[in-house]
């Protein structure tokens, strides 16, 4: 009798441990199973070396866990597959579980940012552009002449003429990076996305055109960009520009001018301005100038490669954005009457 009431004391007490037990497990997996208190998206960095104790952390520092922290602690110990985590910066978006944020952790799937290099501008502008940025890490003051030295090395032997500065030589596109990316990596990624594109371009070039090497491709690229905004446009200047190459006239263009004086201009362009001996002023100069006056994208690329058939010589600004094309001197000095000598108020 005494062993049947030792027996059933026992009984008892196992199932007491048991059903503990039971509901221990499934107040943990309830835990578990709680979004992080993230009301809205945030970015977390994981510094190298940082384990996933110090990660625990750090999300109870934050006010993240939705749990007590004994019991993230449990998890990380019995439920968490033991993963590497990855430094790096990432992106919590909720509802996230502690399960889906070690998980992303350990994947090493960064946030990606994006910074835009822009058509028109010049070397120093993007410089300016890329040291602004607050996710890169601006290492251009120590590496950049070095980098810039390296990079016309590379580009020189797409080229008939000594190349001396970067602008036209790298894409004007939005790159994507992660966290503290070196300023100066987005530079190296901008010159060989360029050369990829133009030397394919280069390639499947029509016969006759009045290139002959592929950076003679970027110059006029660059002085279809500075001369227009209008998509529409740029392939009719570039034929109006081939056709004054292939008939030996000078291109007379103002941003070469412009370009060529450097940080004299001011915003007035002169006469004698037009008149001064640089080797980037095609009033003075015939042919293309010495390389590229600004960066460049895709689309005028394609315009330089492609002009218009056309037998037009010139163009003149309407006042609106738009140009006003002619084929004769004459039909140029009427439009320049019409659109810039009888301009009134800004108006044509």
């Amino acid at each position: 009798m005494q062993e049947n009431t030792v027996l059933r004391k026992l009984a008892l007490g196992l199932i007491i441990v048991v059903g503990g037990a039971m509901a221990a497990m499934g107040w943990l997996h309830q835990q578990f199973g709680k979004p992080l208190k993230l009301e809205e998206p945030r970015l977390f960095t994981l510094v190298a070396g940082q384990g996933a104790i110090e990660t625990l952390q750090r999300f109870d520092q934050q006010g993240w866990l939705p749990m007590p922290k004994l019991a993230a602690r449990l998890w990380l110990k019995f439920a968490y597959s033991g993963q590497p985590i990855l430094a790096g910066t990432y992106a919590f978006e909720p509802p996230l579980t502690l399960a889906d944020a070690f998980e992303l952790l350990s994947r090493g799937e960064e946030v990606q940012f994006d910074i835009s290099l822009i058509e028109g501008q010049t070397y120093p502008q993007w410089l300016a552009t890329l040291s602004a940025h607050p996710r890169l890490k601006n290492d251009l003051e120590a590496k950049e002449q070095a980098l810039v030295k390296s990079l016309l090395t590379g580009w020189q032997q797409y080229s008939t003429t000594p190349l001396t500065h970067l602008e036209g030589l790298l894409l004007a596109d939005t790159y994507h990076f992660t966290n503290q990316t070196p300023a100066s990596e987005i530079l190296k990624r901008a010159s060989a996305a360029m050369q990829t594109y133009l030397l394919k371009k280069w390639a499947k070039r029509e016969p006759g055109l009045p290139y002959e090497a592929p950076v003679d491709v970027l110059t006029m690229a660059s002085i279809i960009e500075k001369e227009t905004a209008l998509a529409s446009e740029r392939a009719r200047i570039a034929g109006v520009f081939v056709n004054r190459l292939e008939q030996n006239m000078r291109l007379q263009t103002d941003p070469t001018v412009i370009y060529g004086l450097g940080d004299r201009f001011d915003g007035n362009l002169t006469r004698q301005h037009l008149r001064e001996d640089t080797p980037y002023n095609t009033y003075v100069h015939k042919g293309l100038p010495p390389g590229p006056i600004a960066m460049i994208g895709r689309v005028a690329i394609d315009a330089a490669l492609q002009p218009a058939l056309t037998s037009e010589l010139y163009f003149v600004a309407r006042g609106d954005g738009s140009h006003q094309f002619s084929n004769t001197l004459e039909e140029h000095n009427q439009a320049v009457r019409e659109f810039q000598l009888n301009r009134k108020d800004g108006q044509p």
